[in-house]
């Protein structure tokens, strides 16, 4: 076999990383950006490597994984791990690079992938002689020869599953999961040993899921009485048919102000009317100590306070283009604009480990055009950011772990839909990163995302509905994905292009159907419903050791951690 080697340049003369994770689809439009800064190369040394600076060579037969991974929309790198078990330099492609690459590698080795982890593949020579002697070593299989060894390669499952029943917990880390019921538990083949040693709750989402029909699903009035729903004492009497009815067709304007701050936990459900009282005048009064706080620093101070100039700076530039069509925030000057910007610095004194992030303006700006009251719509915000705050957070696992939900949600719904959008390479629906960002702020009319929103702060009908509703409109764009063969690029752009396109109506009718249709299935996978909420666990599981960290959140850690090690560039930042 040949010593084939790969070379890794740096790709600017200062030896500076560029785009970490650019979720968006305007240059403008990031929650990470540009890190900046000297690095130290570290040569890595084993018995099959070697690396030094920025260019390394391994031989084919040393190379252990390699882990597919993926900074921004545009850009992969991949990790290759020794037999050693040293990570080497992580190479950086355009798009389309890594698939080529590992094209050239599978003339000389199997690169097999994971089933828990889709962009883990691990490599193994392709001399079926050495093979078929490791094998006769082992002693693991009664059967031999190279015969044996070609059907291993061809449907690793089928031929060997039985026979490495004894290093199960090695080959279901190892080998791609079948699409068919060779996998079955043994019940369905006796001849089958029991596996008594498999992990709890390991589950594989195929294709086999069958759900039945999505039933029709109708939307209601909106909510256009509140006084009725209040006791004398001013309490709501039923908060859950008040937000029944808000779910089934949000509020009438006229009621939104007052229904809002119930809502968003401005106001508890079971206050009554002096207690509220009590609670706005607290509230303002909090807020305005903490507005005091940032209008009291000097521009001296702010020379020396680089975090809170930044976040000002940011603020001031997404101010001056938020929502500048609605009359309420339009022209200069604009006593909205000016309500905006001292709420979202006010925020900033609130939470300032998060500070202001791009995209917060957007998430404020309706709730002041409703409240158009500088204190409500701070506390509104707060309770809207207790949902979201996540989304914003420097690591951005949250919105990985919600693509991966999504994937999840989707496999179950539309496997060859699924299927088709990952082998564009679109990065694990990494297209959907802003409608989940914000909420689908930018994808609707300004009335519309009012309706949107109050229907997902009732967080009925089950948790991440919003997944649901992301679900319901890919799967309205089905036809024209697949139908015309996108590539990525293509795809993004015509996601891109559903903006202000959407009937809103019709994507909330889809998303409860297809909840109706999921619940409606008598054998949902466990990670679906835990997806959906709708998952609980046994007594014995919640005292196992993996009832406390899901697999999901494992895998994420593993990968976070892994690439951490190999690559000497320091973490993303806020812009």
């Amino acid at each position: 076999m040949p010593d084939s080697q790969v070379k890794h340049k740096e790709a600017t003369s200062g030896g500076e990383e560029d785009t970490h994770f650019d979720p968006g689809y305007e240059p403008d439009w990031a929650v990470i950006s540009t890190v900046k800064k000297d690095r130290e190369h570290v040569p890595v040394r084993d018995s099959g490597a070697v690396c030094t600076s920025w260019s390394f060579s391994l031989p084919l037969s040393e190379l252990y994984s390699l882990r597919r991974a993926r900074f921004s929309l545009g850009r992969n790198f991949l990790v290759l791990t020794s037999r050693g078990g040293h990570p080497l330099p992580p190479l950086h492609f355009h798009r389309g690079g890594t698939r080529e690459l590992f094209r050239a590698l599978q003339r000389y080795i199997i690169l097999d992938q994971s089933p828990v982890d889709g962009r883990l593949f691990l490599a193994y020579p392709c001399d079926s002689g050495a093979l078929s002697q490791s094998f006769d070593k082992l002693q693991l299989l009664d059967e031999g020869g190279s015969d044996l060894v070609m059907r291993f390669i061809h449907d690793p499952y089928a031929t060997t599953f039985g026979g490495f029943s004894k290093v199960t917990n090695f080959f279901r880390a190892a080998l791609r999961p079948p699409d068919s019921q060779v996998y079955s538990r043994t019940a369905q083949d006796p001849s089958l040993p029991p596996q008594s040693d498999e992990e709890p709750g390991f589950e594989l989402i195929t294709c086999g899921v069958e759900l039945g029909p999505r039933p029709d699903v109708t939307r209601g009035q909106p909510l256009d009485k509140w006084e009725e729903f209040l006791d004398p004492e001013g309490r709501v009497k039923n908060p859950e048919k008040v937000k029944e009815l808000v779910f089934k067709g949000g509020v009438t304007p006229p009621l939104r102000k007052e229904v809002w701050k119930f809502l968003l936990g401005f106001y508890p459900w079971n206050s009554t009317a002096k207690e509220r009282e009590d609670i706005l005048r607290v509230k303002t009064d909090e807020y305005f100590r903490m507005k005091v706080q940032w209008k009291s620093v000097s521009e001296e101070q702010e020379m020396r306070n680089s975090l809170l100039r930044g976040y000002r700076s940011l603020i001031e530039r997404d101010v001056s283009r938020t929502d500048r069509h609605n009359t309420f925030f339009s022209g200069n000057d604009n006593p909205g604009l000016t309500l905006l910007h001292d709420v979202l610095m006010t925020y900033c004194m609130y939470n300032f480990d998060l500070g202001y992030v791009q995209g917060m303006s957007d998430l404020l700006s309706p709730i002041l055009f409703v409240t158009q009251n500088e204190v409500e719509s701070f506390w509104c915000l707060t309770g809207f950011m207790e949902l979201l705050h996540q989304n914003f957070e420097e690591s951005q696992e949250a919105m990985k772990h919600q693509l991966i939900q999504l994937s999840i949600l989707l496999k179950a719904l539309d496997p060859e839909l699924c299927d088709f959008l990952d082998s564009q390479d679109s990065g694990s629906l990494c297209f959907c990163f802003r409608w989940l960002l914000i909420w689908f702020k930018r994808e609707f009319s300004f009335e519309d995302i009012l309706i949107l929103w109050e229907v997902l702060w009732t967080r009925l009908p089950c948790d991440n509905f919003h997944l649901l509703i992301a679900c319901s409109i890919l799967q309205s764009q089905r036809g024209e994905l697949i139908g015309s063969d996108h590539d990525f690029n293509t795809i993004l752009k015509h996601i891109n292009e559903l903006t202000m396109k959407l009937d809103l109506q019709s994507v909330l009718r889809g998303a409860e159907a297809i909840y109706q249709q999921l619940i409606q299935c008598k054998e949902l996978p466990i990670k679906v419903q835990q997806v959906l909420g709708l998952y609980i666990p046994s007594s014995s599981e919640e005292d196992s050791p993996d009832s406390q960290t899901s697999e999901t959140q494992r895998l994420l850690a593993q990968s976070q951690a892994e690439a951490a090690s190999c690559s000497s560039a320091s973490g993303p930042t806020y812009p």
